[in-house]
This record gives structure tokens, C-alpha cells and sequence, in this order.
């Protein structure tokens, strides 16, 4: 797949993954560019590290300095270059009946985020696909949420979410915004063959104009609760799809 160059990271922005993992999904990665390890003795046993990535050995109190507090970096920090972007026309010409597209409107948790990409692997989604400005970026965090599918999901940020799904039914998307008002299931929306699942953040939901850009809206059928975490709800829409 093409991805549209993005200009060289600085130093200070690149990000830092933790744990085997992650770390292990990245050296796996082709397309990820890793600038170096640190790491524990014991940690790299088994790790097939090219020759050509610098790798520092620390003890276990120095990898705690470099990460957040408490982070469980299993002896294994990494600094990387973040993945270029990747087209949405791109992703739509790879498109495929029965390979549901993920669609966040202004999530921003990057925990939620990296559980979402994780579910959206298991479940063979075609692509995530999110605003540039209100996503949150390539981080530690997400990567360890995401437990490998950072690597190997297709990821788009775009700039107009609205023009994307334009896109995306132009491409034979049907697409169904997930929302707890709506009186349609779930089960009762799906159909089509190809399907973009649309999520909005947690409190404030999606917002007017993404909804306006859906051709479904669908509750799932959830009772003695309110709402779902979002991560939790992409979950559940996912395998729906994977089965209808």
C-alpha cells in the first residue's frame, strides 16, 4: 500500500514503545523505522534485532526513567520513527466485501484508541480511519493498547471526516452510525456487504454532521446500562459484522 511521505520526525517527537510486544510488532514492521533500543540483558533473548539498530543495555531502573511511571516495559524501550500516512483512496481501492471499515469521530484516548485498532485486527477490518486533529498521535500507550495491530492495521487520518465518508460510500460503503438514541439494533442495520462502522467519543457521541453523513443509525442492544466504552462497543459492532 502507498503512503503519502510524511516529513522527518525531530528527535523530541518521536515516539517511545515499551514492552516485548510492541516493541517486537514494531522490529517486525517493515515499514517501521526504528532508531534504537535500550534494553536489559535478558529482555533481548530471542529478539531477532538487526544489525543495523543501535541497542543500549540498561538496567531496569533506567528504562523506568524513560517511560511513564509504572509502565510495564518488560525490559524493552524503543524509539521510532512514526509510520507514514496512508491515502484513503488507497485504503478503498483494497476494499472488500465483508471487511468492515472503523470510522472514530474525535476519540481521543490513545488507550481506547490502540483496543480499537486490536479488535479491528482480530475481527479482519479493512482500516481504521480517524481525523488528523483530533486523534491521538503514535504513542507508547497506544502501541501496548493496541498489542501489535499498531503494525499491522491500516490507519488513515484525514482532515474532513464528513468528505471521507463521502468517499467511502462512493466506494459501496453502507454507513452506520453507532448511537444509543437510535430505535434501529444493530442487527436490524447491517445488510451490505461492505460496511463502515462510525463511532463517536465517549460523553459527546458523534457529532450532527458526521450523523447527517451515515445512511443507518443503530443502538446496540445493551440493557441496565447506559453506554458501552467505546473500545468495548467497536468490539461488539465488529463481530456483528464479522457474522451478519
Amino acid at each position: 500500500m502507498r503512503r503519502k511521505a510524511r516529513q522527518a520526525s525531530k528527535a523530541e517527537n518521536r515516539p517511545r514503545f515499551w514492552g516485548r510486544h510492541a516493541v517486537a510488532a514494531a522490529l517486525a514492521n517493515p515499514e517501521r523505522d526504528i532508531v534504537r533500543i535500550w534494553a536489559t540483558r535478558e529482555a533481548v533473548v530471542g529478539l531477532e534485532i538487526p544489525s543495523t539498530i543501535p541497542v543500549v543495555f540498561s538496567d531496569v531502573a533506567d528504562l523506568g526513567r524513560m517511560v511513564p511511571r509504572d509502565a510495564p516495559h518488560q525490559g524493552l524501550v524503543a524509539e521510532v520513527e512514526r509510520l507514514d500516512d496512508i491515502l484513503l483512496a488507497d485504503l478503498l481501492d483494497e476494499a472488500e466485501d465483508g471487511r468492515p471499515l472503523v470510522v472514530l469521530d474525535q476519540v481521543t484516548d490513545p488507550h481506547n484508541v490502540g483496543a480499537i485498532l486490536r479488535s479491528a485486527a482480530a475481527f479482519g477490518a479493512l482500516g481504521l480511519v480517524t481525523q488528523d486533529r483530533h486523534a491521538p498521535p503514535e504513542s507508547g500507550a497506544l502501541a501496548k493498547a493496541a498489542s501489535g495491530a499498531l503494525e499491522t492495521m491500516p490507519w488513515v487520518r484525514v482532515v474532513n471526516l464528513a468528505r471521507a465518508l463521502d468517499d467511502m460510500a462512493e466506494a459501496g460503503f453502507w454507513r452506520i452510525g453507532l448511537t444509543g438514541e437510535a430505535e434501529t439494533t444493530l442487527a436490524e442495520a447491517l445488510g451490505p456487504k461492505r460496511v463502515a462502522l462510525v463511532l463517536g467519543a465517549e460523553g459527546e457521541g458523534m457529532r450532527q454532521n458526521t450523523e447527517s453523513h451515515c445512511d443507518a443509525l443503530a443502538r446496540l442492544p445493551i440493557t441496565g446500562i447506559e453506554s458501552l466504552n467505546v473500545s468495548n462497543a467497536a468490539a461488539i459492532a465488529l463481530y456483528a459484522a464479522s457474522v451478519s
